[in-house]
């Protein structure tokens, strides 16, 4: 069973409540729990790397589209100082986003290593 993120059953949507309003967005948002599963089937396949991708999406679900999009940015060469990057790392850290903060923590040594950090 798949739901959306209000915890609504997909297969229970239909078109005409779509037509009605009765459905929200977070209705059809894509629930943590999903993206939890399809890292486990990833996981299961040999493919650990798109595993990890599954696992920090189903954290970013609780985190806006805005907040989301400040993050992507941030990551992008030469966007963010080392300093910000471990910042960015340790708030994710406080709101539960722990795979998340790992990759940014990641980024900060590699960028610093490689000169991809803003100076």
């Amino acid at each position: 069973m798949s739901k959306g993120f209000s915890g609504i059953n997909v297969d229970d949507i239909s078109v005409d409540d779509v037509r009605r309003g009765d459905i929200t967005l977070d209705d059809i948002r894509i629930h943590p729990d999903t993206l939890g599963h399809q890292a486990q089937v990833a996981e299961s396949h040999d493919n650990p790397q798109l595993a990890g991708n599954f696992r920090r999406a189903a954290e970013l679900t609780h985190f806006s589209d805005e907040e989301v999009l400040q993050l992507y940015e941030a990551l992008r060469p030469n966007r963010s100082t080392v300093q910000e990057l471990q910042t960015i790392a340790k708030d994710l850290t406080s709101r539960g986003a722990r795979s998340n903060a790992e990759l940014f923590t990641q980024a900060a040594e590699v960028y610093e290593r490689r000169g991809l950090a803003k100076k």
